[in-house]
């Protein structure tokens, strides 16, 4: 059964990790997918392989939106993925006594500007329709204080709570516009692979960076997919306002044996 079928998908970030998942599982459940990211390269690739569209965006960048407004006016579905923990380029203090604050800036802008930006659009490219499902992928992160990565988690956190305002605006409005956001933890994408290098101790490393998640693995990408395109199609006609963790088990507490 293709649950999207005839709907238009818009995923930002879609070049590569979660985002490059939740295209692919859209194409396959039938949707009209519109991959976006800043990564020309890499973009155009993942449309060519699936058969969907690719649009140069920047999230952070409102003349990039205006421009997709533009060339993408209507949409059902919209997902709010690109994001960034600010250590792309290497490691950067991010805890709260050392940040720097164009470093904290740069991390709000991607994540939690362009989530904002996102939602904007789409509630204007839905509001025709009155209906649709306006998804944002914030994380574990965003539930709970992260000393090391300060600005990531703040990030995370306003794009929980700004999900909960999309969604009661809409209400509010009387349209059937629905917005939910799902919370990832040790999800194995691209992001991970600086840490866990590909020597012969990349298994030991694997283990520890889970050894605290009662289902003692890293989730996959195609997880976090697969709650996507259930929150995307009608099935989840009356979520909204709502959060998914994705976790394996990490915010339930301890799997640990009392002793």
């Amino acid at each position: 059964m293709q649950r999207l079928s005839g709907k238009i998908c818009v995923i930002t970030g879609a070049a590569r990790g979660i985002g490059r998942a939740i295209a692919c599982r859209f194409q396959a459940e039938g949707g009209n997918v519109i991959v976006t990211d800043r990564d020309e390269t890499s973009g155009l690739a993942l449309a060519a392989e699936i058969g969907a569209r690719f649009i140069k965006l920047d999230v952070g960048e409102e003349a990039d939106w205006l421009r997709l407004a533009d060339l993408v006016p209507r949409v059902d579905v919209m997902v709010n993925n690109a994001g960034v923990t600010g250590f792309e380029d290497g490691a950067v203090a991010h805890d709260p006594e050392h940040a720097r604050l164009e470093d904290w800036r740069a991390v709000h802008r991607v994540n939690l500007d362009g989530t904002f930006l996102g939602c904007r659009y789409a509630i204007g490219a839905m509001k025709a329709a009155g209906r649709g499902s306006i998804i944002n992928i914030s994380s574990r992160s965003g539930l709970v204080g992260i000393p090391a990565a300060a600005a990531y988690a703040s990030s995370k956190a306003a794009i929980r709570n700004h999900t909960k305002t999309v969604a009661l605006y809409c209400a509010q409005q009387r349209w059937t516009i629905r917005c939910n956001s799902i919370h990832p933890a040790a999800i194995l994408t691209p992001m991970w692979e600086p840490m866990l290098g590909d020597g012969s101790d990349r298994e030991a490393r694997m283990a520890a960076l889970v050894a605290d998640t009662p289902l003692r693995r890293f989730g996959m990408p195609e997880e976090v997919a697969a709650i996507a395109a259930m929150l995307a199609s009608d099935e989840a006609a009356y979520m909204t306002g709502a959060e998914i963790n994705v976790d394996g088990g990490l915010l339930a507490g301890s799997a640990a044996t009392p002793e």
